[in-house]
């Protein structure tokens, strides 16, 4: 093996790829489902294309179209990729209904809404990033315009917020009623040593034993990605984060590499759930570099994925030894060829897929049978 400072990008890309076929950077072995699931996700390319999470698909009550409809439609009227899923997300970002992302998103452990986006633009090679802001309900657009207004790639926290009012952005409180309750609910259940109580609490002698349970945090974001029918690329992921998390965390999303990569030649990769693994990992960035070293854009998640649930830590595993956490990602390549893949199985193991065929929900790959009892 080279020394690591000789390595030049072509050969950290070859044996990065070899290393991953021959399994000598995975301990563990694809089952003939998971063979199965990912030979399925194989498919043939049109373009123009989009694909995103499962929630892409969605339509917000009172909206003509869902995430995946408008890009597309602005797709098919000659606009821009990356204007076309920003378009896309924003119908996510404004939806309080969602609380994955933007207006209605839950909150950090003090109540307060952080949100995380970044934007990539495959014919510029350029992108954009914000983290940590509040109180702007479509971060995408301002990772947008960090992109093509300053010489950052990435703008956090007061920053951000200042940046993004200097744009003409107007502040709110993104909170809604019922993310306030959902608030609520973990301050008042999430520990027996503190003075907040739940409504089943015993007040008269003072118990905090009364509805108390071990809460789980959930994940959520949004992904978009598009080819229009030049074969030019582009893409978006935007998140309110994991809920309840310390003030200033801040996941993969706005990370470059790691929950977004886009390159022209190659296509295009993105991610939902657990932050942290793909920051460990920069797995977005990974699938397109196997991409471009042949992979599908099924295989290249599937590997990937594969390599995360090989790299994560004793303390995130469960009885098994499996990740006890959900992930997802999600692939499109140049000629519109597409795939994805999840850690677990189960109904939200789906994404979202416009093309020549219509918007539709396909089941993502999945390296391990669910149980019920992972974090989704």
């Amino acid at each position: 093996m080279p020394d690591r400072t000789d390595l030049n990008r072509r050969t950290f890309i070859q044996t990065t790829a070899a290393a991953i076929a021959g399994g000598s950077l995975l301990a563990l072995d694809s089952t003939p489902g998971t063979q199965a699931a990912v030979a399925a996700s194989h498919r043939g390319g049109s373009r123009p294309i989009v694909i995103s999470s499962m929630n892409g698909h969605n339509r917000p009550k009172g909206r003509p179209a869902s995430c995946i409809e408008e890009a597309m439609a602005i797709l098919k009227s000659g606009g821009d990729p990356l204007d076309a899923v920003i378009a896309g997300v924003n119908i996510v970002e404004d939806d309080p209904d969602d609380t994955s992302v933007g207006l209605g998103g839950l909150p950090n452990e003090d109540g307060v809404v952080e949100l995380d986006s970044s934007v990539m633009h495959g014919p510029t090679r350029k992108a954009g990033a914000v983290a940590a802001l509040r109180g702007i309900r479509n971060p995408s657009k301002v990772a947008k315009l960090v992109m093509t207004r300053t010489d950052h790639v990435l703008i956090v926290g007061e920053g951000a917020l200042r940046f993004a009012r200097a744009h003409g952005f107007k502040e709110e409180d993104l909170l809604t009623e019922e993310s306030r309750r959902e608030w609520l609910k973990w301050r008042e259940s999430h520990s027996d040593n503190d003075d907040w109580l739940s409504p089943e609490s015993d007040t008269q002698t003072g118990s905090h034993a009364v509805g108390r349970r071990r809460w789980r945090h959930t994940y959520g974001t949004i992904n978009c990605c598009a080819v229009n029918s030049n074969g030019d690329i582009a893409g978006v992921t935007t998140t309110s984060g994991l809920s309840y998390k310390i003030p200033g965390r801040v996941g993969d999303s706005p990370i470059i590499g790691a929950g977004l990569y886009v390159d022209n030649d190659v296509g295009a990769a993105g991610s939902t759930g657990r932050g942290e693994a793909n920051l460990q990992n920069c797995s977005s960035f990974l699938v397109v570099e196997l991409m471009r070293s042949g992979k599908s854009p099924g295989e290249a998640c599937m590997e990937v994925m594969k390599r995360i649930a090989d790299r994560t830590e004793p303390r995130l595993r469960g009885k098994q030894g499996r990740p006890a956490f959900n992930l997802r990602l999600y692939a499109v390549a140049k000629d519109g060829s597409y795939g994805s893949a999840s850690m677990w199985s189960g109904p939200r193991a789906q994404f979202a897929v416009n093309d020549e065929k219509g918007a539709r929900v396909e089941p993502c790959a999945f390296l391990f049978e669910s149980d019920g009892t992972e974090v989704d």
